[in-house]
């Protein structure tokens, strides 16, 4: 049986740095909070396009989670709009990023880090400049 696609992602960590992970994928990356089942642990649900797409966990006190220490995580990529608006954003909240474009598509790319160190990719399609 195949995979139907990507349900979601989870990132785990200490609390204070969940927090920080909340409000930066709010703000600069457009994710919405929302609903979240009752579990015994403590995190958020992060929202696009009514998807949950981001979990956030929080870690036990017990079990280290060091952030900057991705091992083969290389980032994770987004569909987005308004290509100027969000560079607008990011330059607002001083948010350092790379620009690419994908060759052929013609998909131009924004690459940053999370709080964490993790890398998160944002993709505008050719024809939403």
């Amino acid at each position: 049986m195949p995979a139907l696609g990507l349900d979601h992602y989870n990132l785990r960590a200490a609390r204070p740095l969940l927090d920080e992970l909340k409000a930066f994928y709010i703000t600069a990356v457009g994710l919405s909070e929302g609903p979240r089942p009752p579990f015994a642990s403590f995190g958020y649900w992060l929202y696009a396009g009514g998807q949950a797409v981001l979990h956030l966990s929080e870690a036990r006190p017990d079990e280290p989670r060091p952030p900057n220490n991705s091992g083969t995580f290389d980032h994770v990529a987004f569909r987005c709009a308004d290509l100027v608006a969000m560079t607008a954003r990011l330059d607002t909240l001083g948010i350092a990023y790379r620009q690419a474009e994908v060759p052929q598509s013609g998909t131009r790319q924004l690459f940053f880090r999370d709080p964490a160190g993790n890398g998160v990719e944002l993709n505008f399609a050719a024809a939403t400049e």
